[in-house]
């Protein structure tokens, strides 16, 4: 593994550590992002150019990439030194594993949440149709 990536098991930890922060705050964001890895692996010369039988090459490697795997507490560039970073890098031999856990970590991690509340956006549109239809709400019919 490369410097700064955790091990899966110290991510998992980490993760459900800053689901719970997040949890006691009662507001936030958790972003969760994954991508393969291309880090310059092995790959066929002769296959990386685009053919029209191939229009995608890099679809059908030699071997498989690992999957990066990042977390963050969603802090602006204002709060960056308040922001949380973790990343793990799962070999394609571990893969199921990982996402089982993974789904239950994040599961249990969201499992506190809250329903938007949208009361305020639907008064808007309220107001807004009414504003538009001119005053007449839905339903009446003018007399001339």
């Amino acid at each position: 593994m490369s410097t700064g990536h955790l091990s899966n098991d110290d991510f998992f930890l980490r993760l459900s550590e800053l689901f719970d922060e997040r949890r006691q705050k009662d507001h936030g964001s958790i972003h969760l992002t994954q991508k393969r890895m291309a880090y310059g692996q092995d790959t066929d010369i002769e296959a990386s150019e685009p053919t029209i039988e191939q229009p995608f090459p890099d679809l059908n490697l030699s071997k498989p990439f690992p999957i990066l795997i990042r977390a963050t507490n969603g802090k602006s560039k204002e709060k960056r030194d308040k922001k949380i970073k973790l990343s793990t890098v799962v070999g394609v031999d571990a893969l199921d594993g990982f996402f089982a856990k993974y789904a239950e970590v994040c599961k249990l991690g969201m499992s506190g949440l809250k329903k938007r509340d949208r009361s305020k956006q639907k008064e808007k549109l309220k107001a807004k149709k009414k504003k538009q239809g001119g005053g007449v709400a839905s339903g009446e019919v003018k007399k001339a």
